[in-house]
């Protein structure tokens, strides 16, 4: 038996040194960030499981190896070789992806312990130490100053400089033949934290191989696993899901003209059947429609090709004719998709079909005037060729605007080809554009192939009238019949000028009155502050200013002055007069709010200090608080 899912979370180490290989279960307690499980079945942890695990092929001793190097390469390099978003990214660098040495991340790593990673986590197990006791070997071989055997052609091949191991002491015989290595004359170049390390890995791997020998007694009943239905599911996650559940994947396709093409058509066995874990499910996957021959009907007559290519389950996409010198008429000449190609059925297949050399291709003559294009048909084959007229506002006057049959068809060189001559625009009726907006007018005219001109001059309309913009006279007059192509010269409306009035000093609603009478409107804006309180309410300024030329309706803009009193000094005087004095200024009730002694007979009851302070501008309305002195004797 082998232990599937070695990983520094299940390798622990006694306070006393001794080094212990835990249990999956406890492993999954103590680290489930990368785990690949299903309650009571672990494929494996992605960092440190092998590529053939990640491929769920069958797994041996050899695995354990791999992951065993991915933990010793994670000891040397400071991160394992293969990270990435999601455990299927780093399992794919497994399987395809080689690892980069070790010691380019730590140069401080020793080369031999580096060659020793890399020799365990070769990508075919046949390249790997075969068992634990081989790389356990290795091991023992560097920690006694000779160059590991198994990991020699690594080092060899490694594009970095080899740091050459320290001479190792000629080996002591014992009795029994039992050679022993005393400790190396010079001092090794490596610090002994890194002799400490390569100690640590020889102790795990011989708990390692104990661990191995103790489970070797029989394998695990493998517990069941229900088929989940991945039909219609994408292919790449439906092998995740099935991965996930500890079952392996043999995936195959097989066309399909209901299931799209990537997706799982089923699976074998079906879902909902319980295997045991580790079986092989076997992903049927949709290639798309199948494809199929198409017939090679060139040489066929046009009735005989389209009868195969419907036979076949192909449908006749466009049929045009060509002129041929030496292929008789409606024999194809030739077909889109080409015979022998593959496509999916019920596609259409284009032919090409020969007129004969009986028929002509009707040449494209519009434009021209009728006598050469008769010259040109006559040339082209065609002996019978009549005019007939038609009015058109587009194409002058004796020019062809048309054939028929028309241009680009094949007909049989005895048919009578029709020239559809231009005999003139007809005169059109101009029409009343008067209150239209210039794209209005500009798009009846356009229709009727009239144009618009408008004139720079304008026309002075009432504000009321609907005008003002739009166009209020025009030139011809509505109903006057013109030929098209002709112009129609229009007048725009436009608003009365008025001058403005000077608005200062008005109340708003003097103001208003006066700006009326002129056709104008007043719109109030803000106000301005005085202390003046005869300007309180009247216009302070306006926009634009008196004497402006405006349209007539338009809005003056004025703003008012608005009285805000500047508070007196009442120091001195009694709240009485302070009061009258308050009320005429606008200011609201002088209240006495406090008392100051004073042994001064002459400030009894005279105002000592009072809030707001004197010279502050406050609203109208607002209350003074005062305090008065009091004798005391």
């Amino acid at each position: 038996m082998f232990h599937r899912d070695i990983k520094p979370g299940n390798i622990m180490i006694t306070p006393d040194g001794a080094v212990k290989v835990m249990d999956f279960g406890i492993a999954r307690a103590l680290d489930d960030s990368e785990e690949l499980t299903r309650t009571g079945a672990v494929i494996g942890t992605a960092t440190y499981f092998s590529p053939e695990q990640a491929q769920g092929l069958p797994a041996d001793e050899r695995s354990d190896v791999y992951s065993l190097g991915i933990v010793l390469y994670e000891m040397l390099a400071g991160r394992p070789p293969f990270t990435g978003e999601s455990p299927v990214a780093v399992a794919y660098q497994h399987v395809s992806e080689q690892a980069v040495s070790p010691d380019q991340f730590n140069p401080e790593a020793p080369r031999e312990l580096a060659s020793i990673a890399e020799h365990a986590i070769r990508k075919d197990p046949a390249e790997r130490y075969q068992s634990a006791e081989e790389m356990r070997a290795d091991l023992q071989r560097y920690l006694a100053g000779a160059e590991p055997i198994a990991a020699a052609a690594t080092i060899a091949a490694a594009p970095t400089a080899m740091i050459p191991p320290p001479a190792a002491a000629p080996a002591a015989t014992v009795p029994g033949g039992t050679q022993t290595f005393d400790a190396p004359v010079e001092e090794r170049s490596q610090t002994g934290y890194w002799v400490a390390v390569g100690a640590m890995i020889v102790i795990l791997l011989i708990g390692l191989v104990l661990l191995i020998r103790l489970l070797s007694g029989g394998e695990p009943v493998a517990a069941e696993v229900e088929v989940p239905d991945v039909t219609g599911v994408p292919a790449e996650d439906a092998f995740e899901t099935l991965q996930a559940l500890d079952l392996k994947v043999r995936a195959t396709n097989e066309t399909s003209d209901a299931v799209d093409a990537g997706l799982v058509i089923r699976t074998e066995p079906a879902a909902g059947a319980l295997v045991p874990a580790e079986s092989f499910v076997t992903v049927v996957v949709s290639a798309g429609t199948e494809e199929i021959g198409v017939p090679d009907v060139i040489g066929e007559n046009v009735d005989v090709a389209r009868a195969r290519i419907e036979a076949d389950g192909f449908a006749v996409g466009a049929v045009s004719y060509e002129l041929t010198e030496d292929v008789d008429e409606n024999i194809v000449i030739r077909q889109n998709p080409g015979g022998g190609a593959t496509a999916a059925p019920g596609s259409e297949v284009a032919l090409v079909v020969s007129s004969g050399p009986f028929s002509i291709e009707v040449p494209d003559v519009s434009g021209k005037t009728a006598e050469t294009a008769q010259i040109e048909l006559q040339r082209a084959g065609f002996e019978s060729v009549v005019t007939q007229d038609e009015p058109s506002s587009e194409v002058l006057e004796g020019f062809v605007i048309d054939t028929n049959p028309t241009a680009g068809q094949v007909v049989p060189r005895d048919a009578t080809i029709i020239l559809i001559v231009s005999s003139g625009p007809e005169p059109v009726p101009v029409p009343n554009l008067q209150g239209s907006s210039t794209g209005q007018a500009e798009s009846r005219l356009n229709e009727l192939g009239l144009l618009l001109v408008v004139s720079n001059e304008t026309v002075e309309v009432a504000i009321d009238s609907g005008l003002i913009g739009n166009i209020a006279e025009q030139n011809p007059s509505a109903g006057t019949e013109v030929e098209v192509g002709s112009e129609v010269v229009v007048r725009l409306g436009a608003a009365r000028q008025v001058t403005v009035p000077n608005l200062d000093g008005l109340t708003p609603e003097e103001a208003q009155n006066a700006a009326a009478a002129v056709g104008l409107n007043v719109d109030i804006i803000g106000t301005t502050e005085t202390t003046d309180q005869n300007l309180d309410g009247t216009v302070a300024s306006q926009d634009p200013v008196a004497g402006s030329t405006v349209d007539e309706g338009s809005f003056v803009q004025v703003t008012v002055y608005l009285y805000r009193p500047a508070v007196p000094d009442f120091s001195g005087m009694t709240v009485a007069d302070a009061q009258a004095m308050a009320t005429g200024l606008g200011l609201g009730t002088v209240s006495q709010v406090a008392t100051v002694d004073t042994d001064n007979e002459d400030l009894d009851g005279l105002i000592e200090s009072q809030t707001p302070a004197p010279g502050e501008i406050v609203d109208q309305g607002t209350n003074i608080d005062v305090v008065v002195y009091v004798y005391v004797p």
